[in-house]
């Protein structure tokens, strides 16, 4: 319906931007990659540019996972050059993917980013969007709490495992209480399958069980969690 934000299972809607790198017309220009598209709420801020530092930093971990980034907030192209080269010159990262310009909030309103915490910034968002232009992922977060970029990494593999293993994934996966790095077969549709279930899987019930993950998708998930887990070393300054 008109004014209703896209939803998960969703195609995401096409539209035409402007960004840093030039136009581009979403999600047709990213066919056949998954999309990563996150807004944030404004240029030279102090959150915003933490994550924007992380996301660089994570750049070749999500081009490996055939995944782009897309940034968005209601700022200018020149705004987004500016606060780019400050974070280069000033915390030695190039920031290497384009952002969306939305100064006119067309895009972020459309997308649900604009909301009652704020009328004039947009929240921080995130929109996993699959090779096939399909909404798979929305998160959103308030204005005062910067993203976990591994997380969304997590994420992002887990998907890709689901699609190609045709399987759920339990919470904390890779790191599972209940069932380790297993992933959940999906739960049987008639009574002969129920019957078959435990026979074919190792499982809890007929409706809780559960089958082995391809060790390398489990040792990538695992770096994303342990390097979240790691103190890092702060820039000095």
């Amino acid at each position: 319906m008109p004014g209703e934000i896209p939803l998960i299972g969703e195609r995401f809607p096409t539209m035409k931007v402007t960004t840093t790198h030039g136009p581009k017309t979403l999600p047709d220009d990213y066919a056949g990659k998954w999309l990563v598209l996150f807004s944030h709420p404004g240029d030279f801020t102090p959150v915003c540019t933490t994550e924007f530092y992380a996301f660089a930093r994570r750049f070749d971990d999500f081009k490996a996972l055939n995944a782009e980034l897309l940034g968005l907030s209601v700022d200018t192209v020149p705004s987004h050059i500016q606060w780019i080269r400050w974070i280069k010159e000033n915390l030695g990262i190039e920031i290497p993917f384009p952002i969306i310009a939305d100064p006119m909030g067309f895009v972020s309103k459309q997308l649900g980013m604009i909301q009652a915490q704020s009328a004039t910034n947009t929240v921080r968002a995130v929109f996993i969007i699959d090779p096939q232009g399909i909404i798979r992922t929305i998160i959103y977060y308030p204005l005062e709490l910067g993203r976990n970029i591994d997380e969304i990494l997590r994420a992002l593999k887990g998907l890709q495992v689901i699609d190609r293993e045709k399987v759920a994934l339990p919470a904390n996966w890779p790191h599972s209480e209940v069932v380790g790095e297993n992933a959940i077969v999906p739960t049987a549709k008639t009574l002969q399958e129920a019957n078959e279930r435990l026979k074919q899987y190792k499982g809890f019930d007929w409706w809780l069980a559960y089958k082995p993950v391809p060790p390398e998708d489990v040792e990538i998930a695992r770096k994303y969690l342990e390097r979240a887990s790691k103190k890092p070393t702060p820039i000095a300054k």
